[in-house]
């Protein structure tokens, strides 16, 4: 994932193919393909005005020059603040 601003982020195609995942406060938005489940984007609870976007998601991405930052998703809970 990388963060972009909401101005910065256009959903070009597929938005009829996509689901929503929210819970606890309903803040947070994650969107999922309806077809085959993955999370192309968020919206955080603690920066609503942001997108997390996959680059996996995007066609013609240098992935190498993107840092990767490993984390463990089954640990993180709703209390974390970034």
């Amino acid at each position: 994932m990388t963060k972009v601003h909401e101005n910065q982020f256009t959903l070009i195609q597929g938005e009829s193919d996509l689901g929503l995942y929210q819970w606890n406060t309903n803040t947070a938005k994650h969107y999922f393909c309806k077809q085959c489940g993955i999370c192309p984007f968020h919206r955080k609870r603690v920066s609503p005005d942001f997108f997390g976007i996959n680059v996996h998601c995007l066609d013609d991405v240098d992935l190498s020059d993107i840092p990767v930052i490993e984390v463990d998703g089954a640990t993180m809970s709703t209390c974390r603040s970034d």
